[in-house]
């Protein structure tokens, strides 16, 4: 007579489906292997960004601790490294930053958020991806062609349309700068847009108000710290810009006092003194000094930025 058939418990069925799903077969490999990847891609920026801090430090640190006078660094109006003695104030350097992001942001603020409401709220169907491949393709033009548009043909134009003597300054420099950071403040001002809801709209429109009157009254507040932190990131984009400023600004070491006048920056500083100056010298240190001002500029920036859009969804 045959015995009879025991069903297995339910907990033998669950200890055999973990051991079933505990085994290490090709497929528990790749996905410790993919787990191990998309890790390290997540802290590599992390990773990357104190390796530039530690290297920017070691190699300006001993100078500032011991020689550079931070006062006069940051308030002095001479820049002139190689003389004797030499005089390492950096103001004419920071207020042509200065100066140049402004004149930038004044072009690239109504700029991009124009386009981005066209694009975002206006424009429909193959007209807004041509659009959107428009805006990516400049974004995607290299700083040294800017360069050649500001020394070629930007320079003659201002000297023709303002009686100039110099079309390499400020003025010249931020039509560049704004031009270069617009494509990307209108990249992420129409996402801003796009993050509004859909019923904040329909709810606009049913009281009566017109397409207009939806976009300045319910659209643009709700996205303002979207919109900011576009502002903030061009800011930063353009604190950071080089080559194109370089042959665009004249590259005089004065604060300016408008427009018209020829300035340099933190950047083009560094990139046309590093080169010439002796491996760790002063002056050389002191290039590494500006290089980590600078750096911890645009952090901050980039931090506030963030800090607006994470408050701005936090709101929301």
């Amino acid at each position: 007579m045959t015995p009879p058939t025991v069903a297995p418990s339910a907990g033998a069925r669950s200890r055999s489906a973990a051991q079933a799903l505990d085994r290490r077969d090709r497929a528990w490999w790749q996905d410790l292997l993919a787990r191990a990847v998309v890790g390290l891609g997540g802290i590599s920026a992390v990773l990357f960004i104190a390796a530039i801090i530690v290297f920017i430090a070691s190699q300006g640190f001993e100078f500032a601790w011991h020689r550079l006078s931070w006062s006069e660094l940051l308030t002095g109006a001479r820049w002139e490294p190689t003389a004797k003695p030499p005089s390492y104030g950096a103001w004419p350097l920071i207020a042509g930053t200065a100066w140049i992001t402004a004149v930038a942001m004044a072009v690239a603020v109504p700029l991009s958020f124009a386009a981005a409401i066209y694009v975002g709220e206006f424009a429909t169907g193959r007209r807004r991806e041509w659009l959107k491949i428009v805006i990516e393709t400049l974004a995607a033009i290299p700083s040294v062609v800017w360069g050649v548009v500001g020394l070629q043909v930007m320079n003659p134009l201002i000297q023709r349309l303002f009686d100039t003597p110099v079309g390499l300054n400020v003025l010249n420099a931020g039509i560049i700068l704004g031009l270069m950071a617009a494509p990307i403040m209108t990249t992420l001002a129409e996402d801003a847009l796009k993050a509004v809801p859909d019923a904040h709209r329909e709810a606009a429109e049913a009281l009566g108000a017109t397409r207009w009157q939806t976009i300045r009254k319910v659209v643009l507040p709700h996205a303002r710290p979207g919109l900011s932190a576009a502002v903030l990131l061009g800011i930063g984009r353009a604190f950071g810009e080089t080559i194109a400023v370089l042959m665009a600004s004249g590259h005089r070491l004065l604060p300016p006092s408008s427009v018209f006048d020829s300035a340099a920056t933190i950047t083009a500083t560094i990139a046309a003194e590093l080169g010439e100056a002796a491996v760790d010298s002063d002056h050389y240190q002191a290039l590494f000094v500006l290089g980590l001002v600078l750096f911890c500029i645009t952090f901050t920036i980039n931090l506030l930025a963030d800090w607006l859009v994470r408050g701005g969804r936090g709101r929301a």
